[in-house]
């Protein structure tokens, strides 16, 4: 059964990838800014793309994981993408993850979709908490899962090598009932 699972805010709409998808996709991510605290070096080969959608495709119909598309309600145009992935049905745990495109920066696009994605996981997917695994320099990130109520549990130093550059993690985490009571704050 193909999942069509589609989230909307006010200005975007978070979608199952699709193929026409790659071109913006590859921009993104080949991008050195964009993929300055990523777990892998910028993509120098545009059929990465078309790869990675096709992955993402089939994980998003099985149900492995969720990379939603995060497009702009107005124009349909293709700015990042929001997931929800390494889910543990029997201890109702996931992580996400997220990526924008930088001419897309500053304008808040991520908040709405971290929002979205995360009342999808704790309403629709019935998630009791949800983890993010940030590097520690990424103070944009860090201040992006603040705002959603993310607390920082962690740190583990040295997790990450990418391009021969060692990197630090930062661990995140969100319980369901910490971001109930947030939303009743807000309501």
């Amino acid at each position: 059964m193909a999942y069509t699972k589609i989230l909307t805010t006010e200005r975007l709409i978070l979608r199952k990838p699709q193929a026409s998808d790659e071109a913006d996709l590859f921009a993104m991510h080949s991008d050195p800014e964009v993929m300055r605290y990523f777990s892998e070096p910028p993509w120098q080969d545009p059929s990465l793309a078309a790869g990675k959608l096709a992955e993402d495709i089939a994980a998003f119909e099985r149900e492995d994981y969720f990379r939603f598309a995060v497009t702009l309600k107005a124009t349909g145009e293709y700015i990042g993408s929001c997931s929800l992935f390494s889910e543990h049905r029997q201890n109702r745990r996931a992580e996400i993850g997220y990526a924008l495109a930088r001419p897309h920066w500053g304008k808040g696009y991520m908040q709405e979709a971290l929002t979205a994605l995360l009342e999808y996981a704790f309403v629709e997917r019935d998630l009791n908490r949800l983890e993010a695994d940030i590097d520690p320099l990424n103070t944009g990130s860090a201040s992006a899962l603040e705002r959603q109520g993310f607390n920082k549990e962690g740190f583990l130093p040295e997790r990450w090598i990418v391009g021969g550059h060692v990197s630090d993690t930062a661990l995140y985490g969100l319980l369901r009932r910490e971001w109930e009571a947030r939303r009743l704050l807000v309501e």
